[in-house]
């Protein structure tokens, strides 16, 4: 949408984002100072309407560049001030929108005084900031690692990103300090790269949740699932036992009740691999436990004030899951919330 600016607008060359009750109005106000203008200067404001719940931070920079497209056009031939401003622009508006709407990318061609020249607009994806790593996560790939030239510290930490050692782990292993795992860790999450997951323990409980269905239903995903969880590339698993499996997961039933109950290796399914993709695509989830200690007068309060997990805690001392578990169950003063 194009509009003529009033004399009161005194913000200019400046991005501003106006919500209205089913609209987002992106806009970028520009001022050409000359004399051959009635007032010595022509107003225009190039404007992108979203829908009001819609991200508008992808399409700033179009604007700006779209803007700077219609100055250039403007001051080269009189584009928009010569009096047919709807005939000239209707079909570049018309263009712009359609391209982005269905390709996120348009070319507009436009010939000037040296010539020909194209402007390309596309929309940038821009990713939200990843939530801070813990030492207690796991990170997985999800994606091939892309072949670029990679920073060092990326290059010594990646072997050892296998979906089972948790970040502390891995910069034990790959001898990098711990903050410059996490924030490599992070930057690979943020390109999609990598996903966290919770570390595997067999003393774990886990859930399902709706997306279940979808493995009853979805011939791809039980595809993926077989050739991901199976211990044999060979010989896999049947949907039925896999499935089997999964319903099987309620809270208080830990992985280890469950290999004991269904023998996986028997049903050639790789217990660690089958929960490693429940997580990832969202058909199971963790329950975490977290240690309330009941006594107020004990050192342990902050430890054990039911903010942290239990995952998280036994990292942060060195002791293995059952290990805690074993002194906590011992301790009547301690009770264990699930959740």
């Amino acid at each position: 949408m194009l509009s003529v600016l009033s004399k009161r607008i005194t913000i200019l060359h400046t991005l501003f984002l106006r919500t209205l009750q089913d609209y987002k109005i992106l806009g970028f106000p520009i001022r050409i100072d000359d004399r051959k203008y009635a007032r010595n200067a022509y107003h225009f404001n190039l404007c992108f309407v979203c829908d009001s719940n819609a991200r508008t931070v992808q399409y700033e920079s179009v604007v700006v560049k779209l803007s700077d497209y219609l100055v250039a056009m403007e001051m080269e031939r009189n584009f928009l001030s010569e009096g047919k401003t709807s005939a000239n622009l209707q079909p570049i508006l018309t263009q712009v929108m359609n391209d982005l709407n269905t390709k996120g990318e348009c070319a507009l061609t436009s010939t000037l005084t040296e010539g020909t020249t194209a402007t390309h607009l596309k929309i940038c994806c821009i990713r939200l900031d990843p939530s801070p790593v813990m030492d207690y996560q796991v990170p997985i790939f999800v994606k091939e690692l892309p072949e670029q030239q990679w920073d060092l510290t990326t290059q010594q930490v990646t072997p050892y990103i296998d979906g089972f050692n948790h970040v502390a782990r891995i910069a034990a292993l790959s001898d990098v300090e711990n903050n410059l795992v996490k924030a490599c860790v992070q930057n690979l999450v943020y390109y999609g790269v990598v996903a966290m997951v919770p570390l595997f323990q067999y003393g774990n409980v886990y859930c399902t949740t709706p997306k279940l269905k979808d493995l009853a239903q979805d011939p791809d995903l039980q595809s993926r699932c077989l050739t991901y969880v199976g211990k044999s590339k060979i010989q896999l698993p049947c949907i039925r036992d896999v499935f089997r499996m999964y319903a099987a997961m309620t809270r208080g039933t830990t992985v280890r009740d469950l290999c004991m109950r269904f023998n996986p290796p028997n049903l050639r399914i790789n217990e660690r691999k089958l929960v490693q993709f429940g997580v990832l695509e969202g058909i199971i989830r963790r329950v975490n436990k977290y240690p309330v200690i009941l006594n107020e007068q004990s050192d342990l309060q902050k430890v054990f004030s039911g903010s942290c997990s239990l995952d998280e805690i036994c990292c942060s001392m060195g002791a293995s899951s059952q290990q805690l578990e074993d002194q906590l169950e011992r301790d009547h003063s301690v009770v264990m919330l699930w959740k």
